[in-house]
């Protein structure tokens, strides 16, 4: 019998259809080991030798495999291709005690018969360098996160974590928003004119570049008006083509799915792995441009047949980013005879894209025909010009489209000749704006991040989702605001001003760095300069693939980084000062105090006076929506008209204010939240809205009740996640089986006192 081991249990199911009878394929549900979570786990004294252990879900599933190990007569490691798979492999072989006699590594792009059995033909050992590779990043990555995060504890605020390339990662989010924070809108006008031709036809041109302002529009406009002759001044026709894109890597993929599907970049791996795993599609993680000759010949064939001949050119793509497997193949279906693929819609959409653009990168060129007609007036110094493009043969564009900047405008273009005569109907200039760098979107990060260098395609996904996790960027949508812009118009000799009304800033899915991610990157950025440095972070990604191609000694180059590192660290520590992100906003008109924006223990707050003051400082909680960054000293102000007296309901006070956990309502010593999805807010709440909320509160809550002791503060009550017991501030479980409905106060005792008491943190 021979036992296959690959990690994922969808994998596992589609690769034992393939293999038949005479293999057993068994999944490891992903990595089995990990290093301990006891301490570093890295003998920084010893070559940063790491200590690993099975990971505690994961002991069923090595306990089942050593059984099958141990009867099979030969066991294949079947796990991914890239450094994360082939350690994997790594770890089963030493966690089971294979025999290497009777173990074979195995890798496959594509989960098809031909390539599975060309995998059995020609197995290998574990690839040592790989390993070393995905060793020395798991090493050096908890190095840093288990020195760093501490630093940050201290320095900043409890409960916060770094990451080498997450840091990073939030540190191009940040910059971002510097240079938007920074950026000044310049006005300036687009004059554009609608012309006449002799056979009643229109032409709309433009003005060249941008004019820069009002009394250079009134200039031309006036020029316009007293020109009495309009005239065709050439007319161009140059042949142009267009060539198809590459095939997919792990990040174009990302972008495109993005800008097509608007998936998220985990939600597009997701999707892919599940293509992959069902035999649809090649490896999904991959950054090579590279497609098989196999592959080529296939597409090819698939264009002939349908499309003709005349489609077809089959293209060999060259990666351009460093360190790129080219051994590797690019993303693409395992047959190009299948135009769409079964399962859910997500799945087909993606692969629909997939395979939209394999076919598109064999086919042959788009030629086009680009015509530029160029208009003089006579009192005018410069000449309108009008241009447009027309498809001749549309070649790759007949599987992908037309993109938005080719609508075939050149059809609608008149057909004219040089001295040809025209009228002009009117001439118009519209205000424009400058526009700021625009925010990340998850899919431009990604590529961002691919061009600096800066992780690898198994990376991208994860750190984009770690960053939102840990709470430092955020993806928030913006509906954008009105302005007013001016239009100049020039109809029938009159030139004439207007006011027009125009949206503008809208945005979706954008990121957004928090407070609390700003001030963590101004602190690494201060103090770990090195490890924040993009070069820096790019130049580790390419020792990784130097280690994995055996050039470079894995703990040689972990050393070199942690002399740096190590020094920074005791500096920073070594240093009084906290780092809080502190803005001054102004001073108090009474007290004449200094008011700050800054971050505190529990988020983000206004502080008004000196730490060292003899009187405390006041302090008060930001709104969620608000920033310390953009908060104004008004806004910051009117936070300590909190708590907001309401009245007194069933002679209790009723308040309102902000707390460590948002806006609340208290009545009495009991807190009730103000839902963010309400009309009011903690400003414009009234006394009826407050006591409906308290009223509805303590309705939820006596149905929540089962039974109340309340001489001896017990209670028992329906949760969330079932019926418990409530001492004080201690929450206690009722054992399975008991019917808590039946529950009297000795039987609530005994539990409590029968409980497993916590051990300190």
């Amino acid at each position: 019998m021979n036992l296959v081991i690959v990690e994922s249990p969808a994998k596992a199911k589609t690769i034992e259809k393939i293999l038949g009878k005479d293999f057993q394929v068994k999944s490891s549900y992903g990595h089995v080991r990990d290093l301990s979570k006891k301490g570093m786990a890295i003998n920084l004294e010893s070559g940063f030798e790491p200590s690993y252990e099975v990971m505690p879900d994961k002991k069923k599933v090595i306990a089942e495999l050593k059984k099958l190990a141990k009867k099979a007569d030969m066991v294949w490691l079947a796990t991914d291709e890239d450094r994360e798979g082939e350690a994997i492999s790594w770890h089963l072989a030493e966690v089971l005690g294979l025999d290497p006699e009777r173990t074979h590594r195995i890798v496959f792009n594509e989960i098809t018969p031909k390539a599975i059995e060309g995998a059995i033909n020609n197995p290998r050992e574990i690839n040592k360098g790989l390993v070393l590779a995905q060793q020395a990043r798991r090493v050096l990555d908890r190095i840093v996160g288990y020195e760093l995060s501490p630093v940050l504890w201290r320095k900043v605020k409890p409960s916060l974590s770094a990451g080498r390339v997450q840091s990073v990662a939030v540190r191009l989010i940040v910059d971002r928003e510097d240079e938007i924070k920074s950026f000044n809108a310049v006005s300036y006008f687009k004059l554009s004119a609608i012309f006449q031709t002799g056979n009643a036809e229109t032409l709309a041109a433009t003005y060249p570049g941008n004019v820069e302002n009002e009394e250079i529009v009134n200039e031309i406009l006036g020029q316009l008006r007293e020109s009495k002759q309009f005239s065709i001044a050439s007319v161009e026709k140059k042949p142009a083509k267009k060539t198809p894109p590459a095939p997919f890597t792990t990040s174009s993929l990302q972008q495109e799915a993005s800008r097509r599907l608007g998936y998220s970049v985990s939600k597009t791996m997701m999707v892919a792995q599940k293509l992959y795993e069902s035999g649809m599609i090649t490896y999904m993680r991959t950054d090579s441009l590279n497609l098989s000759a196999d592959a080529r010949n296939d597409a090819a064939e698939v264009i002939r047949s349908r499309f003709g001949d005349e489609y077809s050119k089959t293209r060999v793509f060259k990666t351009k980013s460093k360190g790129a497997q080219e051994a590797h193949e690019a993303i693409r279906p395992t047959s190009m005879a299948r135009q769409s693929a079964a399962g859910e819609s997500s799945e087909k959409s993606l692969y629909k894209l997939i395979w939209e653009r394999t076919m598109a990168s064999q086919m042959a060129d788009a030629i086009l025909e680009k015509t530029t007609i160029s208009v003089k007036a006579d009192k005018v110094e410069k000449e309108f010009s009008a241009s447009g493009m027309v498809i001749k043969f549309d070649g790759f564009m007949k599987v992908l489209g037309k993109s938005s900047n080719e609508n075939n405008e050149a059809d609608l273009l008149p057909e004219l000749k040089v001295g040809d005569k025209l009228s002009l109907d009117e001439a118009y200039a519209a205000q424009k704006f400058t526009r700021h760098p625009a925010r990340f979107s998850e899919a431009s990060l990604v590529k961002q991040m691919e061009e600096l260098g800066i992780g690898r395609p198994s990376t991208y996904a994860p750190t984009i989702s770690t960053i939102q996790k840990r709470g430092y960027v955020e993806k928030k949508s913006d509906e954008g605001r009105i302005r007013e812009v001016l239009i100049w118009k020039l109809k029938n000799d009159s030139i004439e001003k207007l006011i027009e009304r125009e949206k503008y800033g809208t945005e979706k899915n954008k990121l957004h760095p928090t407070d609390i991610g700003v001030v963590v990157n101004g602190f690494l950025v201060e103090n770990f300069g090195d490890v924040l440095d993009y070069n820096f972070t790019a130049k580790v990604e390419q020792e990784f693939d130097e280690i994995a191609t055996g050039l470079k000694e894995w703990n040689k180059m972990i050393g070199e980084f942690y002399s740096v590192f190590e020094k920074d660290i005791k500096e920073t520590l070594a240093e009084s000062k906290k780092a809080t992100g502190a803005r001054l906003l102004g001073e108090h008109p009474e007290n004449g105090k200094p008011v700050y924006a800054r971050l505190g223990r529990y988020g983000a707050m206004i502080q008004i006076g000196e730490t060292e003051d003899e009187d405390k400082p006041q302090f008060a909680s930001l709104l969620p929506d608000q920033s310390i960054s953009t908060i104004t000293f008004k806004e910051a102000m009117s936070l300590f008209d909190l708590p907001r007296k309401l009245g007194e309901y069933n002679g209790k006070e009723v308040t309102a204010a902000i707390g460590r956990y948002g806006p609340y309502v208290k009545w009495g010593n009991t807190f009730t939240s103000i839902p963010k999805e309400a009309a009011f807010d903690v400003y414009s709440i009234s006394f009826e809205q407050a006591t409906k909320l308290v009223e509805t509160a303590a309705a939820e809550k006596a149905k929540s009740v089962i039974h109340s002791f309340e001489d001896e503060g017990i209670v028992v009550l329906n949760g969330k996640y079932g019926p418990y017991i409530k001492k004080g501030r201690k929450n206690y479980k009722i054992p399975k089986g008991t019917d808590p409905e039946g529950l009297s106060l000795e039987d609530c005792k005994e539990i409590i006192d029968s409980s497993p008491k916590r051990k300190p943190r």
